[in-house]
């Protein structure tokens, strides 16, 4: 058995992104295993689990709805439920919001238009499982694709989201719409977040940026911990 933690990457019908996100996690230290969106079971030893960027179920209804109702969705609510770490990243953050493990909703950007260009994200949050090879205030440029990215709640929810530090990432400037800049969120509990930037395509500077490789290998060493903690 490989000593590097299992991340299973879960691949619904319209996931372009699945590959890239095991080819990050692999190059910070993690064995991703892809598990298809019928499989009702995670791979008995993982230790993490990403939900990637994409158009799972070509974005029909709603981006996400489709997919949170997946077989698979039912092992990773257990799984998040076990404590375990799930990260959803752009479609795998509007699949966690439909699935209610995220709070909010994500709506169509400010002026309908699909942005696609490298954004600065800056750390509102170090004190998570996710950011914490990070320091707050820090700003990371991470790319962004997506045409659904405007997270929304409600004013009383959202400044009890911010009290409690459950909004981890804000943009440095308005790129979507997004409420207060919101990029990236977690559950209360901690161990789920998601964010729409993609870390997976900024691992390595030759990409013109390696600050999603912070979040990243910070995820993996929760993996690591993870499974140690169920041991």
């Amino acid at each position: 058995m490989s000593e590097r933690p299992v991340v299973a990457v879960v691949v619904f019908p319209g996931s372009n992104d699945d590959r890239d996100a095991a080819w990050a996690l692999g190059a910070v230290g993690a064995e991703p295993v892809l598990v298809w969106h019928e499989d009702d079971e995670l791979p008995p030893e993982t230790g993490a689990v990403v939900l990637p960027g994409g158009f799972s179920y070509g974005d029909y209804l709603r981006c996400g709805a489709i997919a949170s109702l997946a077989p698979a969705m039912d092992a990773v609510r257990r799984f998040a439920a076990a404590g375990g770490p799930v990260l959803g990243i752009c479609n795998g953050f509007q699949i966690l919001c439909e699935a209610r493990l995220l709070p909010g909703v994500l709506r169509p950007n400010r002026e309908l238009e699909f942005v696609c260009r490298d954004a600065t994200v800056r750390v509102a949050n170090a004190d998570t499982l996710f950011m914490r090879r990070c320091e707050e205030g820090q700003e990371l440029v991470v790319p962004v694709k997506h045409g659904e990215g405007a997270w929304y709640a409600d004013e009383g929810q959202f400044v009890q989201l911010a009290a409690r530090g459950q909004i981890v990432l804000r943009y440095a400037e308005d790129v979507n719409g997004s409420l207060g800049n919101v990029a990236g969120v977690v559950n209360e509990a901690g161990n789920v977040m998601g964010l729409m930037p993609h870390p997976e395509h900024a691992v390595d500077p030759l990409l013109g940026s390696a600050d999603g490789g912070l979040l990243l290998a910070a995820f993996v060493d929760a993996a690591a911990e993870h499974l140690l903690a169920v041991a």
